[in-house]
């Protein structure tokens, strides 16, 4: 450290190999420190799922993640918070992909029929959500948690748009980086690596911007989101701006830009 200071002014800022390993062990102790204080004697939080007050759990390098009870995490306790204000479309028939275990028992409670699905065979369909081997308009609501990034999006787009009923959504959360305007596509062949440094997942092939949006409304969907805000976030460890995208697919009801309502509501055949 001295040597760094004692560097005449005007000389670049530069450590030697000794002074550089001496820097990245004092930082590492010190964030291990930090992490472990975190992760023992984190704030007291609460789950909207099952109900557990307490710790959360860390995952990876992000303490209070977890929830020690139920398993959720910031994303389920998100899509829970937009359960809660009752969608008519979670009353309906719901299609689950990758059916989180901690949502499952609230979309049963609510559903006339909930089915979880996935491509790997572990739930009650087997379903490629690029190729969705169900009926068109057969299902009120989809969910699908951090999915589209794990395949081409486009495809599986067009896919939720058809199998969806008329007035149906797609409740879907990706990882999305708001300061971002365009989505980053990873090519083809970047390897697990590269998708990790760029992506934040060597399985995931794209890291969403703020165009997420525009691709929705391209497959046809009309998109709001749902966004908690405090003391929500704070209290259930939410990702502070994250947002369910809720992507609709319009009703029979619904008035075609340029196209004047109906003032006395009659439906016409």
């Amino acid at each position: 450290m001295s040597a760094l200071a004692a560097k005449a002014p005007g000389t670049p800022l530069r450590r030697d190999q000794a002074e550089i390993a001496q820097v990245q062990d004092l930082r590492a102790r010190r964030a291990l420190e930090h992490f472990a204080r975190l992760a023992q004697d984190g704030p007291v939080l609460s789950c909207p799922i099952c109900g557990y007050r307490g710790r959360f759990s860390p995952v990876r390098h992000k303490p209070s993640v977890w929830c020690p009870s139920c398993d959720s995490r910031p994303r389920h306790r998100l899509m829970r918070l937009w359960l809660e204000t009752d969608p008519p479309q979670a009353r309906g028939r719901v299609l689950h992909f990758a059916a989180e275990p901690c949502l499952a028992p609230t979309l049963r409670a609510r559903a006339a029929l909930h089915v979880g699905a996935d491509i790997n065979g572990l739930y009650e369909l087997t379903l490629d959500i690029e190729a969705i081997d169900q009926p068109d308009q057969s299902w009120d609501l989809v969910i699908a948690n951090h999915v589209l990034e794990h395949v081409d999006d486009r495809k599986a787009m067009a896919e939720l748009f058809r199998i969806l009923a008329p007035g149906g959504l797609a409740a879907l959360t990706v990882p999305l980086v708001a300061g971002w305007e365009r989505t980053l596509e990873l090519p083809p062949d970047a390897s697990a690596e590269e998708r990790a440094l760029r992506a934040g997942d060597p399985t995931h092939l794209r890291l969403y911007g703020r165009d997420f949006a525009a691709r929705l409304r391209a497959a046809g969907f009309e998109v709001s989101t749902f966004t908690a805000t405090e003391p929500a976030v704070g209290d259930h460890a939410l990702h502070r701006g994250e947002s369910v995208f809720l992507a609709r697919r319009p009703g029979p009801d619904d008035v075609s830009p340029g196209q004047a309502p109906d003032p006395k509501g009659a439906k016409h055949g």
